[in-house]
């Protein structure tokens, strides 16, 4: 069997963008009133060319803007001649050069995946084997005040239409359970509640925390602990009923194996600036499902790029069985000139059936 002659890729543009909040976002270990984000533009001998995008975070990612410039830089030396559908050959290479840095891999990685799209002629989530075109995400509520969380989760049910909302936590758990109490109050029982503690919690907290919790009708409880004590999860998850999230503490599909293997975890978020694009997430959900542990798709403070990506995937893999893709909503301008990949319909979002992305964007 003969296969047609590779396609090259020919040039690597990158353009830094900031991404202004409506307001400061607060969890357990920081408060962002902006994100500096990195836009990567592939392109091929063929004319074609994909869009990625990174989205670092130096508390989780350990990287910033100006470290994912320079990675990028250092990419673009083993990209350029390379065939953009060696999808596994360009992670090898991006290994091999730098470890970690998987924001700036990621942004890579996405680009790749919105050429393959529009090489096939497909959206990405049939790219990735799916056969749906709608996934529901839940909206966050960051950390203020009980009654101005309460109010907030009002509104982000009665007047913006989601059914699932994810509260942050993890600084004090009494207020943590004082929020969560007014919450259920305002909201009513018919909204779903999960909860992320962003490693706040001791063990003996997050016990009694998460007890208190579940009587509330919360139905999972994300990163109470440190990422590092995969054992001190087991144990929370082995005295509580409600679900037990792992984000922190699963980048790579090896820690995705870990967790698994001693049973530290109901479900796993994944991540693509955590784990280096849709290559290692979709090994990070392969485990998972063959060990019957669930997945979310998480993100950070990303545009429409990263997000669309992170849906194509959802929508793809029937194991990814909840969504946390609202960040892009947080901006002053959420299309910010992106306009495409899905549409919005309170947390139902209708991806979009242009190829790849279904991002028009260029640079």
């Amino acid at each position: 069997m003969c296969r047609r002659n590779p396609i090259k890729i020919t040039d690597v543009k990158v353009e830094t963008i900031r991404i202004p909040m409506k307001k400061p976002f607060r969890i357990a270990f920081a408060v962002q009133d902006h994100s500096l984000n990195v836009l990567v533009k592939i392109s091929t001998d063929e004319g074609l060319w994909g869009i990625g995008e990174a989205a670092p975070f130096e508390p989780v990612t350990g990287e910033s803007a100006a470290t994912v410039l320079e990675a990028l830089k250092l990419f673009r030396t083993g990209l350029i001649g390379m065939d953009p559908l060696d999808i596994e050959g360009i992670h090898r290479m991006m290994d091999r050069l730098l470890s970690g840095n998987t924001s700036a891999k990621a942004a890579v990685d996405i680009a790749l995946y919105d050429i393959k799209g529009k090489l096939m002629g497909q959206p990405l989530d049939k790219v990735l084997g799916g056969s749906v075109n709608q996934i529901v995400t839940d909206m966050t509520v960051g950390i203020d005040t009980p009654e101005a969380m309460a109010a907030e989760a009002r509104e982000r049910g009665e007047k913006d239409g989601f059914t699932i909302l994810k509260i942050k936590a993890g600084i004090n758990p009494i207020e943590d359970i004082q929020a969560l109490t007014l919450i259920r109050q305002a909201v009513g029982p018919n909204i779903r509640l999960r909860v992320d503690a962003n490693q706040g919690y001791t063990v003996s907290d997050a016990v009694r925390t998460l007890k208190a919790f579940e009587k509330l009708g919360v139905e999972a409880v994300e990163q109470c602990l440190p990422s590092w004590d995969l054992d001190g999860m087991r144990f929370v998850r082995s005295k509580v009923d409600l679900k037990v999230m792992l984000d922190e503490s699963v980048h790579t599909p090896i820690d995705a194996a870990k967790a698994c293997k001693i049973d530290a975890a109901d479900i796993i978020n994944i991540k693509l600036m955590k784990c280096g694009g849709l290559y290692p997430a979709e090994k990070i959900n392969a485990i998972a499902e063959a060990n019957h542990v669930q997945c979310m798709v998480g993100c950070m403070l990303e545009t429409k790029v990263a997000i669309a990506a992170g849906v194509g995937l959802v929508a793809a893999k029937q194991n990814i069985t909840e969504a946390d893709c609202d960040s892009f909503m947080y901006a002053v301008d959420p299309e910010m000139g992106m306009p495409g990949g899905f549409a919005v319909n309170g947390g139902v979002y209708t991806l979009s059936d242009k190829p790849g992305l279904g991002i028009d964007i260029d640079f």
